[in-house]
């Protein structure tokens, strides 16, 4: 069934509870956006709904509103499951619905994700609680501990379908579903429609309310977009830079990691700008203190990661620069949203290096608007705006009065020790500037010898590499190895096909070493899942990834923090504990393959030397096949020559 998109005028004509109504006023709600006309309805009278919307297009008000104008206060057990790819998302989640249920005294909401101690949920769920927000894994952890009680569940919504997907934690939501009891609401919300998650809606969902929301362009048309080619000069320089001559009034960075949001900020600090760091190890209260500085003018720049930085809406933020490129496009989409909105305009700068130029191009499309190139400011123009701004100052000072005490003391000074006064306002200028030099001296090229080579763009340095997880165990037969029917009593064997050389990594990553491998049964997705949700690192910034025969080396972001490093040596995959380390310097990265494992052929009693069967005959007897004698029909000379590009196989290599 398809659900039309028109909104109604007002909120109050949804049918929402009061208590949910009084809390929508209060936030400043008045018209929905059309997903949630579309969904409010259809979730109030108990419909399963299948709902397709970009981000940002207020999903979680649409499931949200109508779960909670259903809920029993009095039943203290969880009435609702929401399913969230991220912990940071499920985090935001279990936000909104604390925001939306001010009016509604008693209610409890939980959220349930990896990396939060038991101990913490264990007691919360004992005492009760209305609405669980979790990752699924931690869900089916608490499912398999018999701690999270599912027996009076009235819904379930799946946010992010293609999300929990693409990180490979399909299996258990699956997993949950099946536990769900007979009579139950689902909602399933994504952004894409891929197969997989259109066969779980067909499985799972009864007759469900569609509700498909296209938007003519996926970002607003009020947003300027340029780039700055990263060449020649540190990202640090180039942003100080922009920092001091693009007007601005509050602007969002974003940078990759947790890590690198709290370095960026120090540096932006250490030279006099109002930054702080915001990201999902932040503690609420904290997390809100920062955005009310942001919101009050105490604060101009926001170093932020993408998920810390969804549903954020401040309406200072002019700007948004992309510190770091994102390894898709629907993570830029969202980090522009930060600016630009209710009709305001809005700025978008993008750093890129000419590695990138693939996925800037990939963005161009995806936002169907041209990105402009930007020209970094000059010296000449940040001298010209540090000397406008000094003398701006001493304008406002002298306005604002109050020099009397001042005047008196130079004026002794002045004629105690006979300097002029244009002396003494000099002397005074140059301790307020401290050590550091108040004009930017240009840049000075190193004679060519000295240079660095210029930075290659080749196939290797593709970011979006790291994440071609959907490979098939086994490839067309002109791509595996060739039989080997010269082995006595029949067997044969098949060389695997071997890992690419790894090389150093790209730049700002790092290569860690996992203690499972083949041998475990572990796949990419298995791995990709397991780090994502435990530290919290979103997968996109997963690098390569390489399964060997009891090991495994992946590349993550450099300098990864050493409690979440400590946590990940702990978690569990595939019956195995990670044991996760950064590779030593010099350590081998490209180990010989595992030992040919001969494979007896069962196709049929012929042999070499033997009589004749199909596709093997000896070499006086009956071919099959095409009736000539010897290996597979023929002799090894006038076998055809081996298709180019053929490559034996080996671990596999992400």
């Amino acid at each position: 069934m398809s659900q039309d998109s028109q909104a109604p005028l007002q909120f109050a004509q949804l049918g929402l509870s009061e208590p949910v109504m009084q809390a929508v006023t209060a936030i400043g709600y008045e018209t929905p956006s059309p997903i949630q006309a579309a969904t409010i309805p259809a979730m109030l009278e108990g419909r399963d709904v299948l709902g397709q919307a970009q981000t940002g297009t207020g999903k979680t008000a649409a499931f949200a509103l109508p779960v909670l104008s259903n809920i029993d206060l009095q039943q203290i057990k969880p009435q609702a499951l929401i399913l969230a790819p991220t912990r940071e998302l499920a985090i935001q989640v279990a936000e909104a619905f604390q925001s939306y249920s001010s009016k509604i005294p008693g209610f409890r909401v939980l959220p349930v994700y990896g990396g939060q101690p038991y101990g913490q949920q264990l007691s919360a769920l004992r005492r009760g609680v209305h609405i669980v927000v979790g990752t699924p894994g931690r869900v089916i952890d608490h499912l398999d501990r018999s701690t999270l009680d599912l027996s009076e569940l009235k819904t379930l919504v799946l946010d992010e379908a293609d999300e929990m997907l693409r990180m490979g934690f399909i299996d258990d939501v699956e997993a949950v579903l099946k536990k769900l009891p007979e009579q139950r609401q689902v909602a399933l919300f994504s952004a894409t429609m891929p197969p997989q998650i259109r066969r779980i809606a067909q499985t799972y969902l009864q007759d469900p309310v569609e509700v498909t929301i296209a938007a003519k362009t996926t970002t607003s048309a009020n947003i300027r977009q340029r780039y700055w080619w990263v060449s020649g000069m540190h990202k640090l320089d180039a942003l100080t830079r922009i920092l001091e001559v693009e007007p601005f009034d509050a602007m969002i960075i974003f940078a990759r990691t947790k890590a690198g949001t709290e370095e960026l900020a120090s540096k932006l600090q250490a030279r006099g700008l109002a930054a702080a760091a915001i990201n999902g190890d932040m503690q609420q209260a904290q997390r809100e203190r920062t955005i009310a500085m942001l919101k009050e003018g105490k604060l101009d720049i926001l170093v932020a990661t993408d998920v810390a930085a969804r549903g954020l809406d401040v309406e200072r933020i002019s700007h948004v620069l992309n510190y770091d490129i994102p390894y898709d496009t629907e993570s830029y989409v969202h980090r522009i949203g930060r600016t630009g909105r209710a009709g305001r305009s809005g700025e978008a700068i993008l750093f890129a290096t000419p590695r990138e130029k693939g996925m800037l191009r990939q963005i161009e499309r995806a936002t169907r608007q041209p990105i402009e190139e930007m020209q970094l400011p000059s010296v000449e123009a940040v001298n010209d705006n540090r000397i406008n701004k000094f003398t701006t100052r001493i304008t406002e000072t002298l306005g604002a009065g109050g020099l009397d005490f001042y005047r008196q003391l130079l004026e002794r000074f002045e004629n105690e020790q006979n300097v002029p006064a244009i002396e003494i306002a000099a002397a005074l200028a140059k301790m307020l500037q401290g050590d550091t030099p108040f004009l930017l001296q240009p840049p000075v090229r190193a004679p060519r010898e000295e240079r660095a080579p210029r930075e290659r763009f080749d196939r290797g340095d593709r970011p979006e590499r790291g994440d071609r997880f959907d490979r098939n165990e086994r490839g067309p037969r002109f791509e595996r190895g060739p039989r080997r029917d010269d082995a006595e009593g029949g067997f044969e064997q098949r060389p695997r096909r071997e890992v690419p050389p790894r090389g150093a990594p790209e730049q700002g990553m790092e290569t860690y070493r996992i203690s499972v491998g083949h041998q475990h049964g572990v796949k990419p997705a298995n791995i990709v899942g397991a780090i994502a949700n435990e530290a919290g690192l979103e997968s996109r910034f997963i690098g390569r990834i390489d399964i060997h025969d009891d090991f495994s080396l992946l590349d993550l972001p450099a300098q990864m923090p050493p409690d979440v490093l400590s946590h990940l040596q702990k978690v569990w995959v595939s019956g195995q504990q990670l044991q996760m380390r950064a590779l030593a310097p010099g350590e081998d990265t490209n180990p010989a393959p595992r030992p040919f494992k001969p494979r007896f052929d069962k196709r049929g009693p012929g042999g070499p030397g033997g009589p004749g069967g199909p596709r093997r005959g000896g070499p006086g007897g009956p071919g099959g096949h095409g009736g000539h004698g010897g290996d597979r029909g023929g002799d090894r000379d006038s076998r055809p020559p081996r298709r180019d590009g053929f490559k034996p196989r080996g671990p596999r290599s992400f």
